[in-house]
């Protein structure tokens, strides 16, 4: 499942409303994107049971960084929603009634958006963050460019845009 979510084309949410615990904390790092509630907790504890939580690594670190994700793996430590927002696990804290209404306002802002746009955007970023050449980067990314720049809802909103008109209405195609 945790490989499933980079490949979809529109973007994973995590809500989190209390504990996220081990599998909890790689599914919170394997999502897109993740708002928290004022009591969610984060833990990999697996290391206090003499067992390494060696798959929730793979997106804690992609997600946090390779130092971070050392100290709450090897520590098993428990932090709370602020230090996970401190450390780039979750993008927002709320208090926690609120949490899937602003999950939810994140999901409308996105799909404001044109669908292949927003597609085209996820897949080059995880792309292009798993290179390890700032070369190979950058070639992703400017073929995405080009190849962005043949889409229909793109050159609407270019347009758009250099007409001082509204935004269009998104045909939402891949052409």
């Amino acid at each position: 499942m945790m490989r499933q979510l980079s490949g979809l084309s529109v973007p994973s949410i995590a809500a989190i409303r209390g504990p996220a615990l081990a599998g909890g904390c790689q599914l919170v790092a394997a999502c897109d994107l993740a708002v928290a509630g004022q009591s969610a907790i984060f833990s990999t504890p697996g290391v206090k049971l003499g067992l390494f939580c060696s798959t929730p690594a793979v997106p804690l670190v992609r997600a946090i960084g390779l130092r971070a994700a050392k100290e709450l793996l090897l520590t098993g430590r428990t932090i709370k929603a602020q230090r996970a927002y401190e450390l780039g696990l979750v993008h927002r804290v709320v208090p926690d009634d609120q949490v899937m209404d602003a999950a939810l306002e994140l999901a409308r802002e996105i799909t404001q958006h044109s669908k292949s746009v927003v597609a085209m955007g996820k897949q080059t970023l995880d792309k292009q963050a798993a290179l390890d050449s700032v070369d190979e980067a950058y070639s992703v990314a400017t073929q995405t460019m080009l190849e962005n720049l043949e889409l229909d809802d793109t050159q609407c909103g270019i347009r758009a845009f250099i007409q001082k008109k509204p935004m269009p209405k998104w045909k939402h195609k891949s052409n």
